[in-house]
C-alpha cells in the first residue's frame, strides 16, 4: 500500500477524483472495476467497495446495471473564488495568523500522486503538512505535495515565517488551477490537530494547481465546519 497520510478508501476515491478533475476520465467514461482497484492498490475489495460507494454517495461516479461504474454527468458552475493567502485572509480581518509545522519532508510518488503530477510511480515530491491558527484557534489543516521541479528549494523555506501558498505564488507563478470542495469527516490527525469533536465534520478543498508545463502542487486543505466558511462570486 502506499505510503500516504491518508486512510487507504481516500486514496482510491483521490485518485478517481484526479482522473475526473484533469480531465483524463470524462461523464460517461468506465471507472476500474473494485478488483481492478483493489490489484492497483493492493487493498481489500471492501475497501474498494467502500471508496466507490461513498464516490456513488457523492455524485462523482454512477453505477450502471449490467454496465458498471462510470463518472457521473456532473453540472458544473463556473467560480470566480481566487487562490488566496491564508496569511492574508487573517490579516484582513486584523487578526493574528500563527502556523505550526508538523512536517516537511522529500517522499516518493504512490500511484495516485504519479497520476495528479504526470511523473512516474516512484519520482521524489516535496511533502509539508501544517496548521493555520487565526488568533491561537486552529481553522485550516494544510497537507501539500509539490513539485520539485517548480520550487526546488521548498524544503529549505521556513514556514513559521511564509506559508506555502505564499511561497508557491513568488517561485512557480500559476497558469492554471483547479479544485473541489465536500464535507467531510476529518482523519484521527486531522480531529487532533483541529480540537475537533469526533464526529464533527470539516469541509475539505483539494486544490490543483499548474505553473507552465508543470503540475505544481496538489494541497489538501481540512477547514473546521463550525469556524469556516467559503465566499465566492458563482456564474451559471
Amino acid at each position: 500500500m502506499p505510503n500516504t497520510s491518508l486512510p487507504a478508501y481516500e486514496q482510491v476515491k483521490a485518485f478517481i477524483k484526479a482522473q475526473i478533475n484533469n480531465g483524463s476520465w470524462r461523464p460517461g467514461d468506465a471507472v476500474p472495476s473494485e478488483s481492478a482497484l483493489q490489484a492497483q492498490f493492493g487493498i481489500s475489495r471492501m475497501t474498494a467497495n467502500r471508496a466507490v460507494k461513498e464516490l456513488a454517495v457523492e455524485g462523482v461516479v454512477k453505477r450502471v446495471k449490467g454496465s458498471g461504474t462510470v463518472v457521473a454527468q456532473l453540472h458544473r458552475i463556473s467560480s470566480t473564488l481566487q487562490i488566496r493567502d491564508i496569511h492574508e485572509e487573517i490579516l484582513e480581518r486584523e487578526h493574528a495568523h500563527t502556523a505550526r509545522v508538523i512536517r516537511v519532508e522529500a517522499v516518493r510518488a504512490d500511484a495516485a500522486m504519479a497520476q495528479v503530477f504526470k511523473l512516474r510511480t516512484g519520482a521524489r515530491l516535496f511533502h509539508s503538512v501544517m496548521v493555520h491558527f487565526e488568533e491561537g484557534v486552529p481553522i485550516q489543516m494544510e497537507d501539500r505535495h509539490v513539485n520539485p521541479a517548480v520550487a526546488p528549494n521548498y524544503l529549505e523555506a521556513d514556514f513559521t515565517e511564509t506559508t506555502p501558498t505564499r511561497y508557491l505564488l513568488e517561485h512557480a507563478p500559476l497558469t492554471e488551477a483547479s479544485y473541489s470542495i465536500e464535507a467531510t469527516l476529518p482523519s484521527p490527525e486531522e480531529t487532533r490537530c483541529l480540537g475537533l469533536k469526533r464526529g464533527e465534520p470539516c469541509l475539505v478543498m483539494t486544490r490543483r494547481t499548474v505553473s507552465g508545463p508543470h503540475v505544481a502542487s496538489l494541497a489538501r486543505l481540512v477547514y473546521p465546519g463550525i469556524r469556516y466558511s467559503f465566499g465566492g462570486k458563482f456564474q451559471l
